[in-house]
């Protein structure tokens, strides 16, 4: 059986890097949502927009981090976890789950983009953050105590506690338009993953709450 996470990982560092010596490619694939509220043929660079990074740093972070969490995340949903309810799909029903998750979270995390930026003729998006962020937040619901590793923080974050503070921090830049990040791609792609998580498995919420209360001593 194929690892969509290897061919995924390979496609968007092959196009990304060939995209960067190639200004056509980058330009007609970029997210332009000034020209696509204009012309009804360019809805595809929502997902397209998501093989498409800035520079080698901007992948090498999604890839890693994509990496990191998608093997976890493909094994719970194809083979389940043991914990009730937590039944896996199979392999093939764990493949194209994920792919939605990954995909999906691309797409459906630049929407929100679309709207506020569709009048702004010089906006441009890229990077595969939401679908990245869906994926790590599904990991994140899935095994809540895991620790993540952050540079310059030399202990490890329990994952619900990274979770809550990603999304309270990638919600006030995303209000806050400081910089040239999309945090609202960050926002949206993580609620997304953490929503279709649950309509998979939705004994994963119980199971996530169980963990985190026996992380705080409420089941004791």
């Amino acid at each position: 059986m194929f690892n969509p996470i290897l061919i995924l990982v390979g496609l968007t560092v092959l196009v990304s890097a060939y995209a960067w010596s190639n200004h056509d490619l980058m330009e007609s694939w970029i997210l332009r949502p000034y020209r696509m509220a204009r012309d009804n043929s360019q809805w595809y660079r929502f997902l397209t927009s998501g093989f498409l990074h800035a520079d080698w740093g901007h992948l090498l972070f999604n890839m890693i981090a994509f990496y990191s969490f998608g093997g976890l995340v493909l094994s719970v949903l194809a083979n389940g976890t043991g914990a009730l309810g937590l039944d896996g799909f199979g392999a093939l029903g764990g493949i194209w789950r994920f792919l939605l998750l990954y995909l999906g979270g691309i797409v459906v995390s630049d929407i929100p983009t679309y709207f506020r930026h569709r009048d702004d003729r010089d906006y441009g998006s890229l990077g595969a953050s939401g679908g990245v962020a869906s994926v790590l937040f599904a990991g994140v619901i899935y095994s809540p105590l895991n620790k993540i590793y952050m540079m310059f923080i030399p202990v490890g974050i329990p994952g619900f506690i990274f979770g809550f503070l990603y999304l309270a921090y990638s919600y006030y830049q995303g209000r806050r338009r400081g910089d040239n990040i999309n945090h609202d791609a960050h926002f949206y792609g993580a609620i997304y993953g953490v929503v279709l998580t649950l309509l998979f498995m939705p004994a994963a919420g119980m199971e996530f709450v169980r963990q985190i209360g026996g992380f705080v001593g409420l089941n004791n």
